[in-house]
Protein backbone atom coordinates (compact mmCIF):
# COMPACT_ATOMS: atom_id res chain seq x y z
CA UNK A 1 0.00 0.00 0.00
CA UNK A 2 1.05 3.42 -0.94
CA UNK A 3 1.67 6.58 1.15
CA UNK A 4 -0.44 9.06 -1.07
CA UNK A 5 -1.19 12.78 -0.06
CA UNK A 6 -3.45 15.06 -1.36
CA UNK A 7 -2.74 18.65 -1.86
CA UNK A 8 -6.32 20.52 -1.55
CA UNK A 9 -7.56 17.31 -0.33
CA UNK A 10 -10.33 18.37 1.32
CA UNK A 11 -11.86 19.91 -2.29
CA UNK A 12 -14.32 18.44 -4.93
CA UNK A 13 -11.37 16.28 -6.64
CA UNK A 14 -8.93 16.09 -4.14
CA UNK A 15 -11.79 14.85 -1.51
CA UNK A 16 -12.80 12.15 -4.11
CA UNK A 17 -9.54 11.14 -4.49
CA UNK A 18 -8.39 11.05 -0.47
CA UNK A 19 -12.16 8.62 -0.16
CA UNK A 20 -10.98 6.24 -2.88
CA UNK A 21 -7.65 5.98 -1.70
CA UNK A 22 -9.11 4.92 1.66
CA UNK A 23 -11.85 2.56 -0.18
CA UNK A 24 -8.49 0.66 -1.09
CA UNK A 25 -6.18 0.62 1.72
CA UNK A 26 -3.90 2.97 0.84
CA UNK A 27 -2.55 5.80 3.64
CA UNK A 28 -4.14 8.99 2.68
CA UNK A 29 -2.86 12.27 3.90
CA UNK A 30 -5.55 15.24 3.29
CA UNK A 31 -3.81 18.48 2.83
CA UNK A 32 -5.41 21.88 3.15
CA UNK A 33 -5.20 25.36 4.46
CA UNK A 34 -7.83 24.46 7.27
CA UNK A 35 -9.08 21.05 9.05
CA UNK A 36 -12.52 20.58 7.98
CA UNK A 37 -15.01 19.30 10.98
CA UNK A 38 -16.69 16.61 8.34
CA UNK A 39 -13.49 14.47 7.43
CA UNK A 40 -12.91 10.89 5.70
CA UNK A 41 -12.81 8.27 8.37
CA UNK A 42 -9.78 6.62 8.14
CA UNK A 43 -7.50 9.39 6.02
CA UNK A 44 -4.74 11.74 8.05
CA UNK A 45 -6.01 15.33 8.06
CA UNK A 46 -2.60 18.04 7.98
CA UNK A 47 -2.60 21.77 7.57
CA UNK A 48 -0.30 23.18 4.45
CA UNK A 49 -0.47 25.41 1.03
CA UNK A 50 1.16 25.65 -1.90
CA UNK A 51 2.09 29.27 -1.06
CA UNK A 52 4.41 27.46 1.26
CA UNK A 53 6.26 25.01 -0.90
CA UNK A 54 9.58 24.72 1.25
CA UNK A 55 6.68 23.77 4.06
CA UNK A 56 4.35 21.48 2.86
CA UNK A 57 7.90 19.15 1.32
CA UNK A 58 9.51 19.30 4.85
CA UNK A 59 5.69 17.78 6.67
CA UNK A 60 5.31 15.32 3.33
CA UNK A 61 8.84 13.37 3.87
CA UNK A 62 7.56 9.74 3.46
CA UNK A 63 4.95 10.22 0.72
CA UNK A 64 4.69 7.64 -2.25
CA UNK A 65 2.84 10.13 -3.87
CA UNK A 66 1.90 13.51 -3.55
CA UNK A 67 -1.32 14.67 -5.89
CA UNK A 68 -1.98 18.18 -6.80
CA UNK A 69 -5.52 19.24 -6.60
CA UNK A 70 -5.48 23.05 -6.07
CA UNK A 71 -7.48 25.08 -8.76
CA UNK A 72 -5.93 28.31 -9.55
CA UNK A 73 -9.14 30.59 -8.94
CA UNK A 74 -9.53 32.79 -6.21
CA UNK A 75 -6.89 34.09 -4.37
CA UNK A 76 -4.63 31.35 -5.81
CA UNK A 77 -4.83 32.25 -9.57
CA UNK A 78 -1.19 32.92 -10.76
CA UNK A 79 0.13 31.35 -7.52
CA UNK A 80 -0.67 27.41 -8.72
CA UNK A 81 1.60 27.12 -11.64
CA UNK A 82 4.71 28.79 -10.22
CA UNK A 83 4.15 26.38 -6.95
CA UNK A 84 3.80 23.19 -8.77
CA UNK A 85 7.32 24.17 -10.38
CA UNK A 86 8.75 24.27 -7.19
CA UNK A 87 7.18 21.60 -5.71
CA UNK A 88 8.24 19.05 -8.95
CA UNK A 89 12.17 20.53 -8.26
CA UNK A 90 11.97 19.86 -4.04
CA UNK A 91 10.43 16.46 -3.85
CA UNK A 92 12.39 13.90 -3.95
CA UNK A 93 13.04 11.94 -7.32
CA UNK A 94 11.45 8.94 -5.34
CA UNK A 95 8.06 10.89 -5.06
CA UNK A 96 5.88 10.75 -7.69
CA UNK A 97 3.74 14.07 -8.46
CA UNK A 98 0.34 14.14 -9.66
CA UNK A 99 -1.54 16.87 -11.04
CA UNK A 100 -5.05 17.18 -11.63
CA UNK A 101 -5.84 20.18 -14.34
CA UNK A 102 -9.03 21.15 -16.25
CA UNK A 103 -10.22 19.74 -19.06
CA UNK A 104 -9.07 23.28 -21.24
CA UNK A 105 -6.02 22.02 -22.91
CA UNK A 106 -7.34 18.35 -23.94
CA UNK A 107 -7.56 17.96 -27.25
CA UNK A 108 -10.86 17.51 -28.88
CA UNK A 109 -10.13 15.59 -31.76
CA UNK A 110 -6.24 13.71 -32.63
CA UNK A 111 -3.82 16.72 -33.67
CA UNK A 112 -6.18 19.13 -32.26
CA UNK A 113 -7.78 22.08 -31.50
CA UNK A 114 -7.78 21.62 -27.88
CA UNK A 115 -10.73 22.55 -25.73
CA UNK A 116 -10.01 25.84 -24.62
CA UNK A 117 -9.35 26.60 -28.36
CA UNK A 118 -13.03 26.41 -29.32
CA UNK A 119 -15.29 28.86 -30.06
CA UNK A 120 -17.66 27.33 -27.24
CA UNK A 121 -15.07 27.60 -24.61
CA UNK A 122 -16.22 29.86 -21.75
CA UNK A 123 -14.53 33.43 -21.57
CA UNK A 124 -14.04 33.16 -17.56
CA UNK A 125 -12.79 30.01 -17.41
CA UNK A 126 -9.74 31.29 -19.72
CA UNK A 127 -6.96 32.63 -17.19
CA UNK A 128 -7.34 28.97 -15.05
CA UNK A 129 -7.57 27.11 -17.84
CA UNK A 130 -4.59 28.85 -19.37
CA UNK A 131 -2.52 28.60 -16.26
CA UNK A 132 -3.25 24.74 -15.96
CA UNK A 133 -1.62 24.29 -19.17
CA UNK A 134 0.99 26.53 -18.20
CA UNK A 135 1.65 23.64 -15.32
CA UNK A 136 1.41 21.01 -17.97
CA UNK A 137 4.16 22.82 -20.28
CA UNK A 138 6.36 23.25 -17.13
CA UNK A 139 6.02 19.61 -16.22
CA UNK A 140 6.90 18.20 -19.88
CA UNK A 141 9.48 20.52 -20.29
CA UNK A 142 11.23 19.55 -17.37
CA UNK A 143 14.76 17.71 -17.75
CA UNK A 144 14.40 16.29 -14.09
CA UNK A 145 14.28 12.04 -13.73
CA UNK A 146 11.03 12.71 -12.11
CA UNK A 147 8.22 10.83 -12.58
CA UNK A 148 4.84 12.72 -12.29
CA UNK A 149 1.45 12.10 -14.20
CA UNK A 150 -1.46 15.05 -15.45
CA UNK A 151 -4.97 14.30 -15.30
CA UNK A 152 -7.32 16.14 -17.57
CA UNK A 153 -10.92 15.60 -16.52
CA UNK A 154 -14.14 15.11 -18.62
CA UNK A 155 -15.18 18.84 -19.30
CA UNK A 156 -18.53 18.19 -17.24
CA UNK A 157 -16.50 17.38 -14.28
CA UNK A 158 -17.60 19.23 -10.96
CA UNK A 159 -19.04 19.72 -7.79
CA UNK A 160 -22.53 20.45 -10.21
CA UNK A 161 -22.79 17.29 -12.09
CA UNK A 162 -21.64 15.14 -8.74
CA UNK A 163 -22.91 11.48 -10.33
CA UNK A 164 -22.10 8.57 -8.47
CA UNK A 165 -19.18 5.91 -8.17
CA UNK A 166 -19.52 3.40 -10.96
CA UNK A 167 -15.35 2.09 -10.97
CA UNK A 168 -15.60 2.57 -15.10
CA UNK A 169 -14.20 5.52 -16.74
CA UNK A 170 -12.42 5.24 -20.15
CA UNK A 171 -9.16 6.70 -21.02
CA UNK A 172 -8.71 9.09 -23.77
CA UNK A 173 -5.03 10.22 -23.85
CA UNK A 174 -4.47 13.41 -25.24
CA UNK A 175 -8.41 13.62 -26.19
CA UNK A 176 -11.24 14.73 -24.27
CA UNK A 177 -13.54 11.65 -23.94
CA UNK A 178 -17.26 12.78 -25.22
CA UNK A 179 -20.37 9.46 -25.15
CA UNK A 180 -22.40 9.43 -28.17
CA UNK A 181 -24.50 12.97 -27.43
CA UNK A 182 -20.85 14.46 -27.55
CA UNK A 183 -21.11 14.84 -23.57
CA UNK A 184 -18.03 14.69 -21.64
CA UNK A 185 -18.57 13.93 -18.27
CA UNK A 186 -17.30 12.08 -15.04
CA UNK A 187 -18.32 11.48 -11.67
CA UNK A 188 -16.46 12.96 -8.60
CA UNK A 189 -16.16 9.50 -7.15
CA UNK A 190 -14.64 8.32 -10.53
CA UNK A 191 -12.35 10.80 -11.24
CA UNK A 192 -10.67 9.66 -7.64
CA UNK A 193 -11.07 5.57 -8.76
CA UNK A 194 -9.19 6.93 -11.88
CA UNK A 195 -6.28 8.82 -10.01
CA UNK A 196 -5.54 5.47 -8.08
CA UNK A 197 -5.73 3.48 -10.35
CA UNK A 198 -2.97 5.13 -11.83
CA UNK A 199 -1.00 5.43 -8.72
CA UNK A 200 -1.68 1.65 -8.52
CA UNK A 201 -0.70 0.71 -12.27
CA UNK A 202 1.32 3.31 -13.78
CA UNK A 203 0.71 3.87 -17.61
CA UNK A 204 1.24 7.49 -17.91
CA UNK A 205 4.59 8.32 -16.81
CA UNK A 206 5.87 11.63 -17.80
CA UNK A 207 2.67 11.68 -19.69
CA UNK A 208 -0.71 13.66 -19.68
CA UNK A 209 -4.67 11.87 -20.42
CA UNK A 210 -8.03 12.54 -20.60
CA UNK A 211 -10.77 10.44 -18.09
CA UNK A 212 -14.25 10.82 -18.96
CA UNK A 213 -17.31 8.02 -19.71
Amino acid sequence: MARIAVIGGTGYAGSHIVAEAVRRGHTAVSVARSIPTDRIEGATYMEGTLLDVPGLVAELQGADVVVVAVAPRGDMQGSVRPAVAELAALLPETTRLGVIGGAGGSLVAPEGPRLIDTPGFTEEFKPEAFEMIGVLEDLQASGSAHDWFFVHPAGGFGPWNEGERTGEYRDGGDVLVTNEKGESLISGADLGVAVIDEIEDPKHSRDRFTVGY
